[in-house]
């Protein structure tokens, strides 16, 4: 586990949840990770005070719970949850495509192009988190075409509830060398450089059922 240390004293709460958070979603912090109050504040450099209040609000942020006799912990994952998320996923994403797919810049497009080469190079490097990274900019761009900021904010917030989920699946896909979670984000390009509204949200429709399935599977597989 490596959280990054703090220099400064300033803003010490929104540095801990910052430093805190980064650990969860690169993975370093796996579902179910304790997190320790005082272990955490000799790690980042502060005392206990921000380091609870840090947790706190990853608990109100859906990225932590508490567990009888354990504590605070990174959220586990759960199917129920799972399907939750990915079914309100594919709702909101959906219309995100469809709404940016009409009416995307062709400048955009080329950055979306670049950033499928960036996936690619990212996984064949072994770079998960990168490649989820380089991922979800592309989305940005395509759905912040929509003109509909609220949409996206609410987008990339469940990105980051189920960075986990995403993280497992992706894992999982190199393990098995499983490319088809890969070989979507060329073809919602593609619909993006035609304008095609209603393929561009179809694809990433088939894209988050495709991801949701796999990570389903993963979590179902014995041991």
């Amino acid at each position: 586990m490596a959280v990054t240390r703090l220099e400064e004293p300033s803003l010490l709460t929104d540095r801990v949840f910052t430093a805190i958070h980064e650990a969860i979603m690169s993975g370093e912090l796996p579902a179910g990770s304790r997190l320790r109050v005082r272990d955490l504040a000799l790690q980042v450099g502060t005392s206990v005070m921000p380091v609870r209040e840090a947790i706190r609000r990853l608990e109100e942020a859906g990225l932590a719970e508490r567990v009888p006799h354990k504590g605070a912990v990174v959220k586990g994952l759960t199917l129920t949850e799972l399907e939750h998320i990915y079914d309100v996923r594919i709702l909101l994403e959906s219309e995100a495509a469809r709404l940016g797919g009409a009416v995307v810049s062709p400048e955009a497009c080329t950055r979306m192009w670049q950033l499928c080469g960036d996936i690619t190079r990212a996984v064949e490097g072994g770079r998960i988190v990168d490649a989820l990274n380089h991922d979800e900019a592309m989305l940005t761009l395509l759905y912040s075409a929509g003109g509909n900021p609220v949409l996206v904010e609410m987008i990339r917030g469940l990105w980051q509830r189920c960075r986990v989920y995403k993280i497992v699946g992706a894992r999982r896909a190199v393990a098995s060398s499983d490319e088809t979670l890969w070989t979507f984000q060329p073809r919602i390009v593609g619909a993006a450089r035609a304008h095609d509204s209603a393929a561009a949200a179809t694809i990433t429709r088939e894209s988050l059922l495709s991801a949701k399935a796999r990570i389903r599977d993963t979590l179902d597989a014995p041991g």
